[in-house]
């Protein structure tokens, strides 16, 4: 794309950015259980897009369940689910290891993307090799700075790993399921089957859904307001000015935005030895991003 940006555009991409950064601080700072603050994340959004979809997509919704449409309708729950299994373990990653490691180790959704195409049968570029060597090496690096602090912090940094393969295989199968749908449709089917995984998972685990401080509150309508709705949306909507391969290289600036955030609202300072590896993470996850430009499909799914 060659088009210029404007200054609506500009301000779009700057708030996705800031919205997405957020997520993970405010997960670390809400005194509430991770499964929980991801189920009320997902149910409260799923009641502010679910009356405009009944409204605006019924009889496409009506055709998900009996009519031509039942097979995208299976990937989208199946989406749903592994949507949930990426907030079931990339959001306690954030309460267990620092911001800073938990959000770089579950941007490298890309590079998961990038071996389950490959499983699909596509051929990998060499550069795109090149990336996930750089970025697994980060990756190792950084979740080594933890070997000697706490079984906590390693704990936290391979649910992010897993948040990470999660997000991969959801945007995976919603990229099937969106070859026949539209946006509105999809995400309402999708968040649905993720909450309700979600709250069969709080009832299990004996996750407290209740009896919060207003401040634990306010951070998990800052998540619906925040990454889950403004976040996409205003990726979304730079799509029509910047290609998706750009979009998924901003992304990446998430990772530097929640290091910042958590630093000035919580005090948290990464350990000087996670420093290399987070860089070598982020270099690695963009260039398998930009050596994938022409190899995948990726729509742009902020991973927070």
């Amino acid at each position: 794309m060659h088009h210029r940006l404007d200054p609506l555009t500009l301000a779009a991409i700057g708030l996705a950015v800031v919205s997405v950064s957020s997520s993970a601080p405010l997960i670390a700072y809400a005194a509430a259980p991770a499964l929980a603050i991801a189920f009320w994340r997902n149910f409260l959004a799923v009641g502010v897009l679910g009356p405009a979809a009944l409204v605006r997509r019924r009889a496409e919704l009506r055709d998900m369940v009996t009519g031509g449409r039942r097979r995208e309708a299976r990937y989208s729950v199946l989406a749903g689910l592994a949507l949930a299994v990426h907030f079931a373990t990339w959001m306690p990653s954030a309460q267990l290891t620092s911001v800073a490691t938990a959000t770089a180790l579950v941007a490298t959704q890309p590079v998961w993307q990038g071996l389950l195409a490959l499983a699909r049968g596509r051929r990998l570029r060499p550069v795109m090799w090149v990336g996930i060597g750089i970025a697994v090496a980060g990756a190792a690096i950084a979740t080594g700075a933890d070997l000697g602090t706490s079984g906590r912090a390693i704990a936290g940094d391979l649910l992010a790993l897993a948040g990470a393969v999660a997000v991969a295989v959801y945007t995976d199968l919603g990229e099937r399921a969106r070859a026949a749908l539209s946006t509105t449709a999809y995400t309402l089917v999708c968040y649905s089957v993720c909450a309700a995984a979600l709250l069969v998972a709080c009832l299990v685990g004996g996750a407290r859904l209740g009896g919060y401080g207003h401040t634990t509150w306010l951070a998990i309508l800052g998540l619906v307001a925040g990454a889950q709705l403004l976040g996409h949306s205003m990726f979304n909507y730079a799509l029509h000015k910047v290609s998706a391969t750009t979009i998924s290289m901003l992304i990446l600036l998430e990772v530097p935005g929640s290091v910042l955030i958590a630093w000035l609202w919580l005090g948290q300072v990464p350990r000087a030895a996670a420093y290399p590896g987070l860089a070598l993470l982020v270099v690695g996850v963009a260039v398998v991003v930009a050596g994938g430009a022409r190899t995948l499909r990726q729509p742009p799914e902020p991973a927070a």
